[in-house]
């Protein structure tokens, strides 16, 4: 291959098939998590008081600056009333 690459061939290198849809469930589980929290009328402050997971985390993650560990995933959901499933990909 030449030095010089074209934009598709690095497009089909950084988003091929699986990083998108790994991008996707990840905007989804964060819209979830936004939206629980709206809905429940907990600010990012409350939720960290019931949750553990610092106020900026909490804001880093809901702006997709930060890929958080499920272990932090799992202790928002928590107070929010929700939590994570496996199920079969349509």
């Amino acid at each position: 291959m030449s030095e010089y690459t074209t934009w598709k061939e690095i497009r089909a290198e950084l988003y091929t098939p699986e990083k998108i849809a790994e991008s996707n469930l990840r905007v989804a589980l964060i819209g979830e998590l936004i939206k629980a929290r709206n809905e429940k009328g907990i600010s990012q402050k409350k939720l960290e008081e019931l949750s553990g997971v610092k106020q900026p985390i909490i804001a880093r993650m809901e702006k997709e600056h930060t890929n958080a560990q499920i272990e932090t995933i799992l202790k928002i959901l928590a107070p929010l009333g929700k939590t994570l499933a496996v199920v079969p990909i349509s």
